[in-house]
């Protein structure tokens, strides 16, 4: 009686290789947060265009709303541009609410819109809310509107000045974008602003001014008191 042929080996089921005793510690689970390769949170991925844009409409849509003045609208507005990282675009947002949320109460509207000095001055910090154009005129005298504290749903301010053997100081936030219009006669319109971001959609000061034998000038917060800034930044530096 012949013999049966040797019967094969089954495959031994496929387990695990157990770690050697001298292998070191198990490996920590990944950061999910953290960029592939790179060591970096989340809140270094550098962002997009479209983001820095997406942020800017936010921030509009929060000036109409009530939420920021004037100044912080610019100011918000120039450091979305100017972010290079995520994290620095939620922190320009991270005291807003989610868009939807009920809108804040817009400041009161800015009744009086005429600001007038004849042979005297005429200083005015408006922080109310500018709904439409407003009006500067010297005739002999001394006009000073700070723009600073105001609110613009629009994002836009309209002003027509005259000036007559007078001077008139438009004091606007660092950051917007000045469109000059207008005549003078043995007189002087002058523009002391930082160029905005090119190309960055950034709030607008609109101004027709007509000079005769007097002075116009439009500044920003970084001319108009350079000696006060420049002692606020050496106070900081030095903390």
């Amino acid at each position: 009686m012949s013999q049966s042929g040797p019967h094969p080996e089954r495959p031994a089921p496929c387990r695990p290789p157990e770690r050697r005793r001298d292998a070191g510690p198990a490996p920590e689970p990944v950061d999910v947060t953290t960029a592939p390769g790179t060591g970096r949170t989340s809140d270094t991925v550098r962002a997009s265009d479209a983001e820095r844009e997406a942020v800017v409409e936010r921030l509009r849509i929060a000036s109409v709303e009530g939420r920021l003045t004037f100044e912080e609208l610019t100011e918000r507005t120039e450091a979305a541009y100017a972010a290079v990282a995520r994290g620095d675009l939620e922190l320009i947002t991270a005291d807003l609410p989610g868009l939807g949320a009920p809108g804040a109460n817009p400041a009161p509207a800015q009744v009086k819109r005429r600001f007038s000095a004849v042979m005297g001055d005429c200083k005015e910090r408006i922080v109310g809310r500018i709904d439409g154009p407003l009006e500067a005129v010297s005739v002999m005298g001394d006009v000073e509107l700070d723009l600073r504290g105001a609110q613009v749903p629009t994002g836009e301010v309209h002003i027509a000045v005259t000036a007559v053997m007078g001077d008139v100081k438009i004091i606007v936030p660092d950051g917007v974008s000045i469109v000059l219009t207008g005549h003078n006669f043995l007189g002087d319109r002058r523009v002391a602003v930082r160029d905005p971001h090119p190309g960055a959609r950034v709030p607008v000061v609109r101004v027709t001014a007509h000079a005769v034998m007097g002075d116009i000038k439009i500044v920003d917060d970084e001319h108009h008191g350079p000696l006060r800034n420049a002692l606020t930044t050496w106070w900081k530096d030095r903390r």
